[in-house]
C-alpha cells in the first residue's frame, strides 16, 4: 500500500504533534506545588518566633 504524502498532509501531522500538552500538565502541578512547599516553609520560618511566644506563655499559664 502506497500512500502520498502532501505537503499539507506533513504540515497538518507536525502541527499535530507540536500542540500536544500532554506531559505539560504534570510539570505544572510540580511547579505549582513546589512553590506552595516554599511558601509555607517561609511563612512558618517568618512566624516560629511568634508562635514560640505564644506556646511559651500558654505554658506559663498552665498548672
Amino acid at each position: 500500500m502506497n500512500r502520498i504524502v502532501t505537503l499539507v498532509g506533513l504540515y497538518v501531522a507536525l502541527q499535530t504533534r507540536l500542540s500536544r500538552e500532554d506531559g505539560q500538565t504534570m510539570a505544572e502541578y510540580g511547579v505549582v506545588l513546589a512553590v506552595i512547599a516554599l511558601a509555607c516553609i517561609l511563612a512558618f520560618t517568618a512566624l516560629s518566633g511568634g508562635i514560640s511566644n505564644a506556646i511559651n506563655n500558654v505554658a506559663k499559664v498552665l498548672p
